[in-house]
């Protein structure tokens, strides 16, 4: 069944008495089991219909192609909420709800930043999240006095229209035969989703009905969904992945369980419970949940006696890459006793700016119990067709690794960048016509018409099969001369991998940054040197051998990746910056460093020698921040600070330059 955008198939499924009364999604964010709550395919049609009336009625009073910030709590509300704008014909702008009694931090600077640059005509939460709402407005605005970014966020959202989801929820009557459908056409704009913002300022996706629909029937297919599949997801609701996945359950006509994400960071064996409750058949999960749940999710002898059968997973979805075979394998290992198979694996590779799915590197139809191969510890992301040429046809969605000065594809087993072509890919950038012609219009010297998307990942083809891996990020490698003065490109991930390796049970795992110490080269001897931002376990902050600690991770870093380390910073947990869905923003994190605005617990600063010249406890803080702030920016001289010489045969106090 093909149609059009998504939410015409919530209809055709309403109709058919096989699937009223069947849940379409369940809420299930709580231990007990008695808290389920469900929404069957016949009440989610009503629901969205009901609200898409009231949306364009004399409640909302907007028109097909205004722009909503949607601002409801996650749940089986959100989901209504959704698939009611696509039926109104609106253009959906969804954000996660920032804390409505402080108008600060990064959250409340991308809703800023969402309501500047869509300026949405109206906004749609909960009841008593708009009161609160107000309340700060009026404080905001009155002490401010409209001089900051305070100021200007309460003045923008107190311009707004603010609708009650429990207003839209309500039935007013319609009278008359039923109105013709009047939501979103395959070519109108139906969502704004802004990128992870990993590596820059996040920007804001465009993306239509059609292209939304043609990417989840893309990922169904390549996931082998089906209406008997039960998905069990607790990702974040409002874009990428967890914002899929709602439409790919109705697509497939599949039911979905959905849990907060805070639910899962609460008490990750959570996600498995559901999984062998509703006896699951795929999940998506971020690669990190994998060591998350190992460290925090086997259970207490409480939660040991809830027995887990994860054997009737068939896909255990992977994002957010890289994707380590080590970590994948450890987690099978583990749980292997309780049903799950190596063949459920599924690492996949997705992106805002292709909808989300691009590519899985299981293909379900094949009975092979053979396992994915890997390349420099790495698990692939997928497996290409061969090069298109007369005698082939090209895939749906095109998959192209290039030389990215050139647009030129490279040679199997060359690195280069991953271009994607195919129906999925979004209309481009809200308000950056510049930025959107770079991305979304490449184009591959001597083919015509296809225009790929630069996605900005790096990528390597290997073997008969061609599978394919993604190495990381071109904005996060770091680029560092050998003894031999021949220039390499390292993956931040791959240092950041060894730096946790050599403590795990003193460092906080995937959150751990490595950056590149200036964007200026270095003189000869400082080419290469890379600083480490680590996060340190709760209750490692306040004792134990930071200086062993920061050694130990300089001797790793060498060790496994053959990187000097010249910066080793270690503060407390939730430090370090991150984005929704929990990728590392590395960029972020040296501009925090550099400006002196991280809460320092030690630093230690070493030279080209084996070991540390300097470093400096937490009762010097203050003076750390500022001469970290003034290393990485690369200013010479002294710093003007007196540090212990670890390094030296005497133990008396210097002045060290660190250039």
């Amino acid at each position: 069944m093909l149609l059009p955008v998504v939410d015409r198939y919530l209809p055709v499924w309403a109709k058919l008495p096989a699937f009223a009364a069947k849940p379409a999604f369940i809420w299930a964010d709580d231990d007990a089991a008695s808290t389920r709550t469900a929404l069957t395919y016949a009440q989610l049609d009503a629901a969205a219909g009901r609200m898409a009336r009231n949306l364009l009625g004399t409640v909302a009073s907007l028109r097909r192609g205004d722009a909503v910030l949607v601002l409801a709590s996650p749940g089986l509300r959100l989901v209504k909420l959704l698939f009611a704008c696509q039926r109104a014909g609106l253009t959906a702008v969804p954000v996660v709800p920032p804390d409505p009694a402080r108008f600060d931090g990064p959250a409340h600077a991308h809703l800023l930043r969402a309501v500047s640059q869509v300026r949405p005509t109206a906004a749609v939460a909960d009841a008593g999240y708009i009161d609160s709402v107000a309340k700060t407005v009026a404080s905001s605005v009155a002490a401010a006095g409209g001089d900051n970014a305070r100021a200007r966020l309460a003045a923008m959202l107190g311009s707004l229209r603010w609708l009650a989801v429990d207003e839209l929820e309500r039935e007013r009557g319609c009278d008359g035969p039923e109105a013709p459908y009047v939501g979103c056409g395959s070519d109108d704009v139906y969502l704004i989703q802004y990128t992870s913002g990993a590596t820059g300022v996040p920007r804001p996706v465009v993306v239509t009905a059609g292209s939304a629909a043609h990417n989840v029937r893309a990922a169904r297919k390549a996931y082998d969904l089906h209406p008997g599949s039960v998905i069990v997801s607790w990702l974040p609701q409002y874009h990428d992945c967890g914002l899929m996945f709602l439409l790919l359950t109705v697509v497939a006509g599949a039911t979905c369980v959905l849990a907060a994400p805070g639910a899962f960071l609460r008490r990750p064996r959570l996600w498995l419970e559901l999984v062998s409750e509703f006896r699951a058949t795929c999940t998506p999960v971020p690669s990190f949940a994998l060591p998350l749940v190992l460290r925090r999710g086997r259970g207490h002898r409480r939660e040991q006696r809830r027995s887990l059968q994860l054997g009737s997973l068939r896909n255990l979805i992977l994002i957010n890459e890289p994707i380590y075979k080590s970590c994948v394998d450890e987690f099978v290992e583990a749980f292997c006793s309780h049903g799950l198979r190596a063949t459920s694996v599924s690492p996949s590779y997705g992106l805002a700016e292709n909808c989300t799915f691009v590519s899985t590197a299981r293909r379900t139809s094949e009975c092979s119990s053979a396992r994915l191969p890997f390349y420099m510890k790495l698990l692939p992301s997928a497996r290409l067709s061969p090069p298109p040429s007369a005698a082939n046809e090209v895939p749906e969605i095109e998959i192209a690794v290039v030389d990215e000065d050139t647009g030129e594809p490279v040679e199997d087993g060359v690195e280069g960048e991953i271009w994607v072509s195919s129906p999925s890919n979004a209309s481009g950038y809200l308000g950056h016509p510049s930025a959107t012609r770079e991305v979304f219009c490449a184009r591959v010297p001597g083919r015509a018409g296809a225009c790929f998307v630069r996605t900005g990942d790096r990528g390597v083809v290997k073997g008969a099969e061609r599978y394919l891996y993604v190495v990381g990020r071109s904005a996060d490698f770091i680029a560092i001369d050998d003894d031999g003065g021949e220039r390499r490109r390292v993956h931040a991930h791959y240092v950041e991998t060894a730096a946790f390796g050599s403590a795990p049970d003193r460092l906080r795992g995937g959150c751990v940054a490595a950056f590149a110490t200036s964007s200026t080269p270095w003189p000869p001897s400082r080419t290469g040197v890379v600083a480490v931002l680590a996060e340190l376990q709760k209750g490692s902050a306040g004792g134990g051998d930071h200086r062993g600690l920061c050694d130990g991770i300089r001797a790793a870093v060498w060790r496994e990746e053959g990187v000097r380390v010249g910066l080793v910073v270690l503060v407390d947990g939730g430090v370090v910056p991150k984005t929704t869905s929990g990728k590392l923003r590395r960029g972020a994190a040296r501009e925090m460093l550099a400006a002196g605005k991280l809460r320092v617990v030690f630093e230690a600063r070493y030279d080209d020698g084996n070991g540390p010249v300097a470093a400096v406890l937490a009762e010097e803080e203050k003076m750390a921040a500022k001469s970290a702030a003034s290393w990485l920016a690369g200013e010479g001289g002294e710093t003007g600070m007196a540090t212990e010489a670890f390094g030296s045969a005497s133990p008396r106090l210097r002045l060290q330059s660190f250039l």
